[in-house]
């Protein structure tokens, strides 16, 4: 009876997995499919060579995301393992293109709605939050259910900028409360899965919850000191 429970919570922790994985990467396609992935279509500008190098980065990890966790799902350990070392490679390239086009785009004022100075706040945040997760996520690779949850927080925590573009009235008019908040419950629905199937809240999802919205409030108080924008003002100068 404990293999097959063993082995049912198995199966159910690789479907979870993946059925997160598509989901994250469908709601950065929605979010960007108009500046970006479908920009044709509606008529977007040309953008910079920097923005398509951060697109083409953020779509590779998404799309990592969901093929390491399909691998797990195949019994593909092996692979997913030898990936993976392309995996940190590509996590470390996403942080550097990440911060370089969040400094060049408050530079030149390109927001969805807030202030560039005080925006800047967010996806320097977002790089913050995806830098401590994923660096746990591989220090404790060898924990596979660690592992696992941390890198499924990296990805799904980060999806802010792609909610705050997703052209509906209530989040373009709604502001950080409102994209923080669909992200919060994003990872808040990851949690709550997790922890009624497996009946704990396990360690790795309660404290990265924790991580994720507390950095929330605390960037958006931060914006408001003096030092914050002598800071922002200094990298977009």
């Amino acid at each position: 009876m404990s293999v097959d429970t063993t082995t049912h919570r198995s199966g159910f922790d690789r479907r979870f997995s993946t059925g997160v994985a598509i989901a994250a990467a469908l709601i950065v396609f929605m979010g960007f499919a108009r500046s970006y992935y479908l920009k044709g279509v509606f008529g977007t500008p040309s953008l910079p060579g920097l923005v398509h190098l951060h697109g083409i980065v953020m779509t590779l990890w998404f799309a990592l995301f969901v093929a390491q966790v399909r691998l797990i799902a195949a019994h593909r350990t092996d692979l997913h393992r030898r990936v993976g070392v392309v995996g940190a490679l590509l996590a470390v390239l996403v942080l550097v293109v990440g911060v370089t086009t969040a400094i060049v785009a408050a530079k030149r004022g390109f927001t969805p709605g807030p202030p560039p100075l005080v925006f800047l706040s967010i996806p320097l945040g977002d790089m913050l939050v995806f830098a401590v997760l994923v660096s746990l996520g591989l220090l404790f690779r060898r924990r596979r259910d660690i592992h696992r949850r941390l890198m499924l927080l990296s990805s799904v925590g980060i999806l802010a900028a792609a909610i705050a573009r997703i052209p509906f009235g209530f989040i373009e008019t709604g502001g950080p409360l409102v994209f923080f908040g669909l992200t919060d419950l994003c990872v808040l629905a990851c949690v709550v899965f997790d922890t009624v199937k497996n009946h704990r809240l396990h360690p790795a999802f309660g404290w990265g919850i924790l991580f994720i919205v507390a950095s929330q409030p605390l960037r958006l108080m931060l914006t408001s000191t003096a030092v914050w924008m002598q800071f922002a003002v200094w990298l977009t100068t």
